[in-house]
């Protein structure tokens, strides 16, 4: 087996789930303090914390929910360079920092970015983190607590913006807008192509919660760690009570989290100089990304072409078919977003329950790093499954932007850069 030095390879991963109780604000979480958490996890996964630290030449941080909608209320205040923030803290000399675009994409794709970026010799060692305190910001709202988010200075911090507007005015004026607004609009559609009443929806989606609920019970780090059967999901209650149709509370991204995760990428000849052991490593095989036109311009909404188009270009680069895949964590805001992943794959949810957090839904949303917590977890479980690989698929807007990766903890054999344009 031919490996080439320049081989991308993810050697740390760090997660962290923050559960204050409002009691002492002293402990309260911030979205920093929380990707510092999990980055200092990261390194320490490693084995090598100090010497990977002194060689790490790139810190992204995932861009954060508030700072994704232009005009958002701050009501802590925001740090101004977060990327930075979390290089000082850990003592980091990196002498690039970003703060990534808007989207649930971005933790995948800014691994294939980065990986890319060390097999061209343009990175060494790069850090990326991100992470979402939502749920104490709503808590000391509630609770009139005086918390302090805001500091730091811009200078010198690579701001990649919103990106490109996910959605036209055009659909702005006619009702869509945010999540629970516009993916009511494609669950629906896949329900109509699928020829299925509105309770027989209903029961198929939370019949898809249902396995991934049980996987968050079991996950140390699911903010909502609570199996719940397709009953209880599929019927309304205080409990479970009407958000959009055809959504119950549960059957949507839940929001109100306080995580954290990071990820460390560097290079097999990097690895090698800095003694990370070959148990915890684990290799890019193939990937790819892709975005869609506005909604209003796609002609079948009850399908996501850019998804399909995505993960058939990944299992390509990565040589392998589905039945070659093992585990898989496909992204979770909505059902509809599974169901079609699951579609494009030809892939039998009910017998293979494609997440290894749990979902948005009962893991927890984390915002725009909710895959980076996928990419963490799906290192440990190849750590552990070694031999077996796993898909990633990281979604961003309305079905807007896909990003997908194959890992393994096998080798990966005259790795080489994967162009998307061919998709």
């Amino acid at each position: 087996m031919t490996i080439h030095k320049r081989t991308p390879v993810l050697i740390g991963v760090g997660q962290v789930t923050d559960r204050w109780d409002g009691a002492d604000i002293a402990t309260a979480p911030s979205p920093v303090l929380l990707a510092i958490r999990a980055a200092r996890a990261a390194l320490a996964d490693t084995g090598a914390a100090d010497t990977v630290a002194r060689g790490i030449d790139v810190v992204t941080v995932v861009r954060t929910n508030l700072d994704s909608v232009a005009g958002a209320k701050h009501p802590f205040g925001r740090h101004a360079n977060p990327p930075a923030a979390v290089a000082a803290a850990l003592g980091l000399n990196a002498p690039r920092t970003i703060y990534s675009h808007v989207g649930g994409d971005q933790p995948q794709a800014l691994v294939n970015e980065f990986a890319e970026a060390i097999f061209n010799n343009q990175a060494q060692t790069v850090l990326l983190a991100g992470a979402e305190a939502i749920a104490a910001m709503k808590l000391a709202l509630r609770k009139r607590l005086s918390l302090d988010w805001s500091g730091g200075d811009a200078q010198g911090m690579e701001d990649r913006g919103l990106g490109k507007r996910l959605l036209s005015d055009y659909e702005l004026r006619n009702g869509l807008g945010f999540p629970v607004q516009t993916y009511p609009l494609f669950e629906n559609a896949l329900r109509k192509r699928l020829g299925l009443s509105r309770a027989e929806h209903r029961q198929r989606m939370s019949e898809l919660w249902e396995g991934f609920s049980r996987v968050a019970a079991n996950n140390p780090y699911a903010q909502f760690p609570v199996a719940r059967s397709a009953a209880f999901l599929a019927e309304p209650s205080a409990e479970n009570y009407e958000i959009a149709d055809p959504y119950l509370k549960w059957h949507v991204a839940q929001d109100a989290v306080n995580q954290g995760a990071a990820v460390i990428l560097t290079s097999v000849e990097k690895a090698d100089q800095l003694g990370i052991p070959d148990h915890k490593r684990i290799y890019l095989h193939g990937y790819a990304q892709a975005a869609d036109k506005m909604v209003s311009e796609r002609r079948d909404i009850s399908r996501s072409k850019a998804m399909s188009l995505v993960l058939d270009q990944a299992l390509k680069a990565a040589g392998r078919s589905v039945g070659q895949i093992t585990h898989f964590d496909l992204y979770s805001c909505f059902p509809c977003a599974v169901f079609l992943a699951a579609e494009a794959l030809d892939l039998d949810w009910r017998t293979t329950v494609p997440t290894v957090t749990g979902g948005l839904p009962f893991f927890g949303g984390a915002g725009n790093n909710y895959s980076m917590h996928a990419i963490a977890s799906m290192t440990e479980r190849l750590r552990e499954d070694r031999g077996s690989y796993g898909l990633v698929l990281a979604n961003g807007g309305y079905l807007s932007k896909e990003a997908a990766g194959v890992y393994s903890a096998t080798p990966a054999e005259n790795w080489n850069v994967h162009s998307s344009l061919a998709i």
